[in-house]
């Protein structure tokens, strides 16, 4: 494995990392904290918590959708 193999898989999960702990933060632990509270400025409105993970979902399957039917088209083209 060569050097920038390590560290694009190093730099992957550190963003994983990243991404997990600040959600996990975000959706756990911030609605026990009180309102007025200054850490409340660096997360947007927990309604967010539930549209961003369901429009990447949306995304992600709409993008897989599409692949699948090129892939179907392009195979059904080759046979004679």
């Amino acid at each position: 494995m060569g050097l920038a193999d390590r560290a694009v898989g190093f730099l992957l999960s550190f963003i994983s990392l990243s991404i997990f702990t600040y959600y996990t933060f975000w959706v756990i632990i911030l609605p026990f904290v009180d309102s007025d509270h200054f850490i409340h400025q660096y997360f947007p409105p927990l309604e967010y918590a539930i549209l961003i993970p369901v429009f990447a979902g949306v995304t992600l399957l709409f993008f897989l959708c599409v692949f699948i039917g090129m892939v179907i088209l392009k195979s059904k083209k080759k046979k004679p």
